[in-house]
């Protein structure tokens, strides 16, 4: 059975190999389903608990009912069509693929936005699906439902010349995916067009949108123009037997499903439970499982022994002449009656063959450790290891930087457990590890290996050695000895700006003068790179996700990957469009000339972000078009977060607007410099402070016992987010900018 009805289609390999262990007829002839009823559609097994016809599946409101017709099974509650389906908990169906097509004037031709539901007992698998978007002027969205919540995700694709496009390579250059969520029984895909593809028309006039099978789908350069005349492609799809777990089901004994010798289990990321044969036992958990017969294995037993089958087990008794040696290891002896020379010369043989063995084995163990020491070795001269080595150790730019062993790293991650993951994304990973010396360490880890990612990593060595910030995440060291280097950082433990923003806790303790001074000291980084640091550098990726924070809420600018220096007399970059979709200067995407600007228009959105506490890109509105339409309509205050639009910061959060504003202007040359934005920002901070101990002033002045009362009348609007209240510390710390106040005459 096809998925897909045109051959030529590079793209696709529909594996036919998974599944095996319930896709046909097991080997030992097992029953796999009732009695009576029809165990094939086409070339397509049908296990119970499913079933063809009245009496041939489980009960359970008709969920497994299935309809066979020439095309090939269909659930017969649900339209869509069913291949491969396996005891252990899936089976594979189609999904309709999503198009925005354009002519040559820009106008919509046709369009297609798919939805697919399931229902009970049935999900998406969320690890073996994946949701991908083709196109060189495309976006796209896929919605539904999961665990009674709605989601939505989504990704984009971007390209300026066909030739830009890769095979196998889906990371936003044509194309791009993305995983769905846990538990969703419900996908809506929608997609669109940055330009109506009036850039790219020649070479792609649609955007595509799908959810795949990861293991079926391989992206291929010319999918951007033969997608046209696909239909539907694979997905997996989970079972379960019913909305109850293993437990509670067995208490429910009417409408226990799993037959005699097998037990039930609870499914991995979804609400249900299923069957499987207890050890020793083969078959359909769901019919009853049947003995394995362990002694058709003549290797079952050891060496002058029999074997003897039991129900669910078996037994090794020795043959006539032998015994059980009860002080070893239980295998069968001679009788030492007997003339056992035989035994002794084989005994003698076996001795120098295992001591060849031994010898084999020590060789090959020395031969493989030069072998990996060599393969170390020539990383370590690929990655430009000895050229990086020598300019660390001559020139006073390195700073504290090493060069860190393979072995060091391994040590510090056990060995890259996934236990010790603490960040994903489109670069790879990132590992939280301990050094010899007990410092804590973050250790970033490619996800490929190719020759940009190289450049990338040798771009952000050498920025971040000209980098002296202390408002920028520390560089300690590298590793060159694995085919994809490896940075070492030092560990920030409070999170990024994203997770503090978005995550309605976090955002409580986040006070408008924090916000305000993390805001002035993310643009005096970014004043630092553009002004300060020779040659100046371009970060290229700012956004409230590579901004991360210390204990003290201070702001550490983080992932140099894709940043670039600007050399002399050079005040724009040509280069490929980088960066994350809805902080992308609009003017650098459609030129794909690079400049400060374009750093400029990302701390804009990063601004709007720390007012309205909102993401850049939720429900596909961008929050930019919201904050400026709020502007227009002098409404600005819908948009504010509540956590900080109180009565004593409205003028400052106004001032910050208008700054946002300027940043996010269409035109580059229409944006201020980050070092006008810096300065501005510095005063409203102070100002900010200076606010904070007037209130204290005249409230003590009145009655000293209102020092306990600010978190009723001012809440988290004042530097005391957590409480609301100001301690005696608080006052002492803040006395020298007082005193200047007051002599100020203010």
């Amino acid at each position: 059975m096809e998925f897909i009805p045109v051959a030529p289609l590079s793209f696709l390999v529909v594996l036919s190999t998974v599944l095996l262990s319930s896709s046909s007829s097991p080997a030992n002839n097992f029953t796999i389903a009732k009695p009576g009823c029809p165990d094939h559609c086409g070339d397509v097994s049908i296990p119970f608990p499913f079933g063809i016809g009245e009496g041939c599946y489980l009960d359970q409101n008709s969920n497994f009912r299935l309809d066979c017709k020439s095309s090939g099974p269909n659930l017969q509650r649900s339209p869509f069509e069913v291949t491969n389906i396996s005891l252990e908990g899936q089976f594979r169906t189609s999904n309709y693929v999503g198009y925005d097509c354009y002519d040559k004037h820009n106008r919509s031709l046709k369009f297609n936005s798919p939805w697919f539901s399931l229902g009970v007992p049935y999900i998406f698998n969320s690890t073996a699906n994946k949701f991908t978007v083709i196109g060189c002027d495309s976006y796209a969205f896929v919605k539904g439902t999961s665990d009674s919540r709605e989601y939505s995700t989504g990704c984009t694709a971007m390209c300026n010349y066909k030739d830009d496009v890769e095979d196998g390579a889906c990371s936003g250059i044509g194309c791009c995916q993305t995983s769905i969520p846990s538990g969703a029984w419900l996908i809506n895909v929608s997609l669109s067009s940055y330009y109506n593809h009036s850039f790219v028309w020649s070479f792609n006039p649609c955007t595509f949108a799908f959810v795949v099978e990861d293991d079926a789908f391989q992206f291929f350069a010319d999918n951007i123009t033969n997608l046209e005349r696909v239909e539907a492609l694979p997905v997996i799809v989970d079972w379960v037997i019913a909305y109850e777990n293993c437990s509670e089901a067995k208490i429910n004994k009417s409408s226990y499903a799993c037959g005699l010798n097998s037990e039930c289990y609870d499914a991995k990321g979804a609400l249900g439970y299923r069957c499987r044969c207890n050890q020793g036992y083969e078959g359909n958990p769901y019919l009853g499982c049947q003995d394995i017969d362990e002694c058709g294995n003549p290797y079952q037993c050891g060496k002058y022994s029999v074997c003897t089958n039991k129900e669910g087990s078996f037994e090794c008794n020795c043959i006539k002449g032998y015994y059980k040696d009860n002080d070893g290891d239980g295998r069968c002896v001679a009788d030492s009656k007997k003339n056992n020379w035989p035994i002794i010369l084989g005994v003698g043989l076996s001795g120098g063959a295992v001591s060849l063995l031994i010898f084999s084995f020590c060789f090959y163990s020395e031969w493989i450790k030069r072998k990996e020491k060599k393969t170390r070795e020539e990383f370590f001269k690929n990655n430009g290891g000895i050229i990086l080595q020598q300019k660390l150790s001559t020139t006073a730019q390195g700073g504290g930087t090493r060069i860190f062993t393979h072995e060091e790293l391994q040590k510090a991650t056990n060995d890259f457990d996934k236990s010790q993951i603490i960040g994903r994304g489109g670069f790879g990973t990132v590992f939280k590890g301990e050094l010899m010396d007990k410092k804590v360490v973050a250790i970033k880890k490619s996800r490929g290996v190719n020759e940009r990612q190289v450049d990338q990593f040798i771009n952000e060595v050498m920025l971040l050695t000209h980098i002296n910030s202390r408002y920028v995440v520390k560089l300690l060291g590298c590793c060159l000895e694995t085919e994809v280097p490896l940075l070492v950082y030092e560990y920030i433990d409070n999170g990024t700006l994203f997770e503090h923003l978005h995550n309605r806790l976090k955002s409580s303790k986040l006070s408008w003068s924090i916000r305000l001074r993390i805001a002035s000291e993310i643009a005096g980084v970014l004043s630092y790179l553009h002004s300060i640091a020779s040659p100046p550098i371009i970060h290229r990726d700012i956004k409230s996700a590579n901004i991360l924070l210390d204990k003290n809420y201070a702001a550490k600018v983080s992932d140099f990957g894709t940043s670039r220096l600007i050399l002399a007399d050079d005040d724009q970059v040509a280069t490929m469009v980088q960066g994350t979709l809805g902080y992308l200067d609009p003017e650098y995407m459609q030129t794909g000339l690079l400049t400060e600007k374009s750093d400029v228009y990302s701390f804009g959105i990063v601004l709007i972000e720390l007012l309205t506490g909102k993401k850049v890109l939720e429900a596909e509105k961008f929050l930019s078009n919201q904050f400026l339409a709020s502007l227009k309509e002098n409404n600005l205050a819908r948009m504010l977060d509540n956590n900080i639009s109180c009565p004593e910061n409205i003028e400052q959060l106004n001032e910050v607007a208008m700054i946002a504003k300027r940043c996010i202007s269409v035109r580059g040359e229409d944006r201020p410099c980050m070092r006008d934005v810096e300065r501005e920002l510095v005063l409203l901070a102070a100002k900010a402070k200076e606010i904070s101990i007037e209130v204290f002033e005249i409230d003590s002045s009145k009655n000293k016992a209102l020092l306990g009362m600010h978190s009723i009348e001012y809440g988290i609007c004042e530097d005391s987010a957590s409480t609301g209240q100001y301690s005696a510390s608080h006052f002492t710390t803040q006395q020298p900018l007082l005193d200047t106040i007051i002599s100020s005459g203010r």
